[in-house]
C-alpha cells in the first residue's frame, strides 16, 4: 500500500477513510468520529483555573500592600481592622473575577457566532456545518473564496487553485488537480492532490476528502510549537493602562506626602510620634492609595466593549474584536458596495436584447426562439443549485444566476431538464478579473462554449451577432447604456462553437473565450433597499461621507446612487479606468467629490481606502469576495457580508453583517459611539470620584492644624476602603450599559488623532472632583463643630465625611450619564437603577446597623445632621442641571 495519502488513488481514499466519494459520511458516523478525535480547530493554550485567575487578582501590587496592612493589625492587637481589611480585598478580588468571566463569557459568545464554515456532503446531500465540526473522511466542497478546512486529498479539481502562500511561503497560487502522485516524501508544495488547513482557493471549485483535523493538520504542527498568545488590547485600554501608572505615580506621591505631613503635625503636637500614629498614617496612606489608583478601569473598558459586542449581535453585526469597537463610533467614511449591500440583491429579469431589439419580460410574456436561446445559455452558464421538493424547485446560488433560472421559468422552460439533456463537460468559472464565466455543452450535436458577464468585456471579443451583422454592433452598446441608465443591471451572453473538441479539459481561457459569437443581452433590476436612503441622510447629518464602490456599470450606479440620494449635485461618478489614469496629486484633488466608484478593480479599491486614511480619517470598506480582501484589511473596518460574502472576506473582516444591509452599518456605527461615550461616562465617574478621594484626605492633612487646632484624620482606612468598594466598579458597569442618545448622530465623528481627555473633558472630570472633594471635606468641617460642644467631633466629622462622600459619588454617577440633557428626562437605565439601590443599600446599612456602625468607627447623626448631608450629596445635582440648562441655551441659540 502507498505510504502517503498523496499517493493514494481515489479507490484507496475510500477504503483508507472509511467514507464514500459521492455521499460523503453518515451524520451518526461523524458525530462518532468527532467524539474520538476531538474538534477540527487548533488549541488555543491552557485557560487558567479559577484558581489562578483568583490568585491574579490577588497579584496587584496595592493589593499585596493591602495585605501587608492587615497583617500589621493583626500583630499590633486590631483583630476588627484586620478582618474587615481582609474582607474588603477578598470581596474586590470576587468582584474583579466576575468582571473578567463576564468579558470572558461575551467574547467567547461572538467567536462561535462569527467561527468559519464549510460545505460539506453528508448522506448525499450538501450543507453548510462549522468547520470545527469537519471529522475525516468528510466530503468537502471548494469554491473561489472558501478557506481549505482541514488538511484533505483532492478528489476533484475544476480548474482548482489554492494560495499556499501561509504555510510554504509561495506566493504564486498552486493548480490542485485530483489524481494521484507516484513519488515518496514530496514537499508540501508539491503535493498539489493535496489542500491544507489555512490555505486559500483563490480559483476554480473542487471537492475533497479530510485527511487530518484540528492540530494534527500540517498548520497544527506548526502551531504545536507556538506556546504564546498575544492577547488583544485596544488602543484605549493601552492608553488608559498608561494613565493609570501616571495616576499611580501622583497618588503615591500624594500619599507620601499625606503621610510625612501627618508624622510632621503628630510630632509638633505631641514632641513624638507614637506607634499607634505611625500606624494609622501607614495604613491611611495606603487605603488612600489604593482608592486614588483606577486600577479596575482597563477591565471595565473590556467588559463594556464586551457587552457592546454582543449588543451589535443583536442589530445583526457581528463584530470579532475589541478594537473594531472601539474603532466603530469615530467612523467617517463608509466605502459600501452596491450590489445586495444598498440594495435588495434580489434579482429580476425585465429586459432581453436580441437581434429582434427589446423585449420585456413579465408573467405575460409570449417566448420566440431567439428568447428561449437566452433563457437556455444563461440556465446552462449557471452554478445555482436547483431541487426539485414536491411542486417547489428550490434556488440556491447567486441572485443574477438565480434570475436567469427565472427566465427560464417565465418561458415555461424546466431548467432541470435543460442540464439534463445539456450537461456541462467542462468550465471555466468567474472571476473578477476577466468578468466572464464560460461553460461547455453538447448542444444538438456541437460543443459549444457558452459565456456570460460584462458586456463591455464580451463585445471586445466579439467575432459575429447570433442572426444579425456586426456592422449592428453599435445597436447593442446603445442598449446596453440605455438599460444600465434605467438602473438595470446588464449581463451579454455569448457562445463559440468547438472545432476540435479533443481534449475539453485541456481548453484555456484564450482557447474558448475569444472570437464570440453575441446573443443577447439580458437587463435585471436589483432595487434598492428603501431603508437605505434614510440610512445615508442620517449619515450626512453625521458627518459621515457614503461612497458607492461597485464592479456594475457606470450608469447602474449612478441611476442607484441618484435614487438614494448618495449622489449630490455637486458630486462626481467616475470608473476604475479613469481613476488608474489619474495620479495621486489629481486623485487627491478630487476625492472629496467622487462618491461612486464604478467597474472598480481590487487594486482601486486599495487606493481609494489609503487616500482617505492618509487624511487621517477613519474608513469602513464592504466586500464580499475574494478580491475584496485586501481591501477590507487595509480599511479600518472591514465589514464582510455574512450571506453572501466569501470565507476569504469574513476572514479579513472586523464586522461581518448577517443581513447584508448598509443599514446595518450605519446602526452599527451608532451603536460604536454609543459604545465609546459610555466608556467615557464609566472614565468621567471613576476618575472624578478618585479625584475626590484624595482630595478630602489631602484638605484634612494639610489644614487640620490650621483649621482644627491638630492633627486629623478625615477618613479611616477602613472607611476608604469601603467607599472604594461600594461605588467603584458596579456604578462605572452600569454606566457602560446606559442607552443610547437621541443626538448621538447629531455629532461629527470622534478625531482619533486627539486624546480623549480633549475638548473640556479633561477639566470637566477634575472640576467634578474639586466639587465632590470640597463638599466632603466641608461636611466633615461641620461635624467638627457640630460636635465639638458635645466631645464627639471626631466621630461625628468622619461619620458625615463618610456618608457625603460615598452618597455623593453615588449620585454623582446620574450627573454624568449626560454632559447637556437633564436627569430627570433622560430615559431610566434600569443597570443604574439597581446598581444604585445596591450600593447605597450597603452604605446605608453600615450606618444603620449597630454592629457596623461600632466596626467603622462612625455614629448615627441626628435629624439635623442628616439633612445637611442629604442637602449637601444633593447639591452638586442642582448646580450640574444649571450647568446643563444653559449648555442647552447656547446650543439652540448658537
Amino acid at each position: 500500500m502507498s505510504k502517503f495519502a498523496y499517493q493514494w488513488s481515489h479507490r484507496l481514499v475510500e477504503e483508507q477513510l472509511n467514507t464514500h466519494l459521492d455521499r460523503g459520511l453518515s451524520e451518526h458516523e461523524a458525530l462518532r468520529r468527532q467524539q474520538e478525535e476531538g474538534l477540527n480547530q487548533l488549541d488555543e493554550g491552557k485557560k487558567r483555573s479559577l484558581w489562578l485567575k483568583f490568585i491574579d487578582q490577588l497579584a496587584d501590587f496595592m493589593i499585596i500592600v493591602l495585605i501587608g496592612a492587615s497583617i500589621l493589625s493583626f500583630i499590633t492587637g486590631d483583630m476588627t481592622e484586620g478582618f474587615l481589611i481582609i474582607g474588603i480585598v477578598l470581596v474586590n478580588a470576587i468582584l474583579g473575577l466576575a468582571q473578567e468571566a463576564k468579558a470572558e463569557k461575551a467574547l467567547d459568545s461572538i467567536k462561535k457566532m462569527s467561527s468559519p464554515q464549510a460545505k460539506v456532503r453528508r448522506e448525499g446531500k450538501d450543507r453548510l456545518i462549522d468547520v470545527k465540526d469537519l471529522v475525516k473522511g468528510d466530503l468537502v466542497l471548494l469554491d473561489a473564496g472558501d478557506y481549505v478546512p482541514a488538511d484533505c486529498r483532492i478528489i476533484e479539481s475544476i480548474n482548482l487553485k489554492c494560495d499556499e502562500s501561509a504555510l510554504t511561503g509561495e506566493a504564486v497560487p498552486v493548480e490542485k488537480i485530483s489524481d494521484a502522485l507516484e513519488e515518496d516524501n514530496l514537499p508540501l508544495g508539491d503535493r498539489v492532490n493535496c489542500g491544507f488547513m489555512g490555505t486559500v482557493v483563490t480559483y476554480g471549485r473542487g471537492k475533497a476528502v479530510i485527511l487530518q483535523t484540528g492540530m494534527q493538520t500540517e498548520l497544527g504542527k506548526i502551531a504545536s510549537m507556538l506556546t504564546a498568545t498575544k492577547d488583544e488590547t485596544t488602543p484605549l485600554q493601552k492608553s488608559m493602562a498608561q494613565l493609570g501608572k501616571i495616576l499611580a505615580v501622583i497618588a503615591l506621591g500624594i500619599t507620601l506626602f499625606i503621610f510625612i505631613i501627618s508624622i510632621v503635625e503628630a510630632y509638633i503636637i505631641d514632641g513624638f510620634v507614637s506607634a499607634l500614629i505611625w500606624k494609622e498614617s501607614f495604613m491611611t496612606a495606603i487605603a488612600l492609595a489604593v482608592a486614588a489608583i483606577p486600577e479596575g478601569l482597563p477591565a471595565i473598558i473590556t467588559i463594556v466593549l464586551a457587552l457592546g459586542m454582543q449588543n451589535l449581535v443583536k442589530k445583526n453585526a457581528i463584530v470579532r474584536t475589541l478594537p473594531a469597537v472601539e474603532t466603530l463610533g469615530s467612523t467617517a467614511i463608509i466605502c459600501s458596495d452596491k450590489t445586495g449591500t444598498l440594495t435588495q440583491n434580489v434579482m429580476t429579469i425585465q429586459k432581453v436584447y436580441t437581434n429582434e431589439g427589446f423585449k420585456d419580460i413579465d408573467h405575460t410574456y409570449q417566448t420566440n426562439e431567439t428568447v428561449s436561446k437566452v433563457a437556455l445559455y444563461g440556465t446552462l452558464c449557471n452554478d445555482t443549485k436547483l431541487q426539485q421538493k414536491e411542486d417547489q424547485l428550490i434556488k440556491i446560488g447567486d441572485p443574477t444566476e438565480i434570475a436567469l433560472i427565472d427566465l427560464s421559468l417565465a418561458i415555461h422552460e424546466n431548467p432541470l431538464q435543460m442540464h439534463e439533456h445539456y450537461p456541462r463537460l467542462h468550465e471555466l468559472p468567474f472571476d473578477s478579473v476577466r468578468k466572464l464565466m464560460t461553460t461547455v455543452h453538447l448542444i444538438d450535436g456541437k460543443h459549444v462554449a457558452v459565456i456570460k458577464g460584462a458586456p463591455d468585456v464580451i463585445f471586445s471579443r466579439l467575432e459575429a451577432i447570433d442572426h444579425d451583422s456586426m456592422s449592428h454592433l453599435d445597436h447593442y452598446i446603445k442598449a446596453n447604456q440605455s438599460m444600465a441608465e434605467k438602473a438595470l443591471r446588464v449581463l451579454a451572453i455569448a457562445y463559440k462553437i468547438i472545432e476540435n473538441p479533443n481534449d475539453l479539459k485541456k481548453l484555456s481561457f484564450d482557447d474558448l473565450e475569444q472570437d464570440l459569437t453575441l446573443l443577447g443581452l439580458v437587463g435585471m433590476m436589483d432595487p434598492a433597499r428603501p431603508e437605505v436612503k434614510d440610512s445615508i441622510a442620517l449619515c450626512d447629518q453625521a458627518g459621515i461621507i457614503t461612497v458607492m464602490i461597485t464592479g456594475d456599470h457606470i450608469h447602474t450606479a449612478v441611476a442607484i446612487a441618484k435614487e438614494l440620494n448618495l449622489l449630490k449635485p455637486d458630486s462626481l461618478a467616475i470608473t476604475g479606468q479613469e481613476l488608474d489614469q489619474m495620479d495621486d496629486e489629481m486623485f487627491e484633488s478630487k476625492l472629496d467629490k467622487i462618491r461612486v466608484y464604478a467597474r472598480v478593480s481590487p487594486e482601486n479599491k486599495v487606493r481609494i481606502v489609503e487616500h482617505w486614511q492618509k487624511r487621517g480619517q477613519v474608513v469602513a470598506m464592504t466586500g464580499d469576495g475574494v478580491n475584496d480582501a485586501p481591501s477590507i484589511k487595509k480599511a479600518d473596518i472591514g465589514i464582510a457580508m455574512g450571506n453572501t460574502g466569501t470565507e476569504v472576506a469574513k476572514g479579513a473582516a472586523d464586522m461581518i453583517l448577517t443581513d447584508d444591509n448598509f443599514s446595518t452599518i450605519v446602526n452599527a456605527v451608532s451603536e460604536g459611539r454609543a459604545i465609546f461615550a459610555n466608556i467615557k461616562k464609566a472614565i468621567h465617574y471613576l476618575l472624578s470620584c478618585n479625584i475626590g478621594e484624595i482630595l478630602t484626605i489631602f484638605l484634612g492633612t494639610s489644614l487640620g492644624l490650621l483649621i482644627f487646632g491638630g492633627r486629623v484624620t478625615t477618613l479611616t482606612a477602613v472607611q476608604i476602603l469601603w467607599i472604594n468598594l461600594v461605588t467603584d466598579s458596579i456604578m462605572a458597569i452600569a454606566l457602560g450599559l446606559e442607552p443610547k442618545e437621541k443626538d448621538i448622530m447629531k455629532d461629527m465623528p470622534r478625531d482619533t488623532k486627539k486624546s480623549i481627555f480633549a475638548d473640556g473633558f479633561g477639566s470637566s472630570i477634575i472640576k467634578r472632583g474639586l466639587l465632590l472633594g470640597l463638599l466632603s471635606f466641608g461636611a466633615y468641617t461641620i461635624g467638627w463643630f457640630l460636635g465639638k460642644s458635645s466631645g464627639t467631633e471626631v466621630i461625628l466629622s468622619q461619620t458625615m465625611t463618610f456618608m457625603v462622600l460615598a452618597m455623593s459619588q453615588l449620585v454623582h454617577a446620574f450627573n454624568v450619564r449626560s454632559e447637556t440633557q437633564s436627569i430627570f428626562k433622560m430615559k431610566p437605565n434600569k443597570a443604574m437603577l439597581i446598581a444604585f439601590g445596591l450600593s447605597m443599600s450597603l452604605q446605608l446599612g453600615v450606618i444603620i446597623i449597630a454592629q457596623t456602625r461600632d466596626i467603622f468607627g462612625i455614629t448615627m447623626p441626628n435629624l439635623t445632621q442628616w439633612l445637611i448631608i442629604v442637602g449637601i450629596v444633593i447639591f452638586p445635582v442642582v448646580l450640574v442641571e444649571i450647568q446643563k440648562a444653559i449648555k442647552r441655551s447656547k446650543h439652540k441659540g448658537a
